[in-house]
């Protein structure tokens, strides 16, 4: 769904720790050079589409998405970023 918005290029989603269902669904977003989109707007776009419990709590903008040296997107790292306990850090 977050691909249907023009400025995104790259999109991943993945389940974070929440303290209150345990898990919460947050996307990580890397938008076209130039583009410029809001969380609100990348929502709307979700809660028009697909089940409420499916569209990401929040969307965090990247540089880029952690990927293996085939291209394969890395969930992995993307859950690290999206833990508590990890500290604040951006991939550029």
């Amino acid at each position: 769904m977050l691909f249907r918005h023009a400025a995104v290029k790259e999109a991943a989603v993945v389940g974070v720790p929440d303290p209150v269902r345990g898990e919460a669904v947050k996307a990580y977003v890397v938008l076209q050079e130039g583009r410029r989109v809001t969380p609100e707007e990348l929502r709307k776009i979700c809660h028009d589409a697909i089940a409420s419990y499916k569209v990401p709590e929040t969307i965090e903008f990247l540089g880029a998405l952690p990927k293996n040296p085939t291209g394969k997107i890395l969930k992995k790292e993307l859950r690290k970023l999206g833990s508590p306990r990890a500290e604040p850090h951006r991939l550029e």
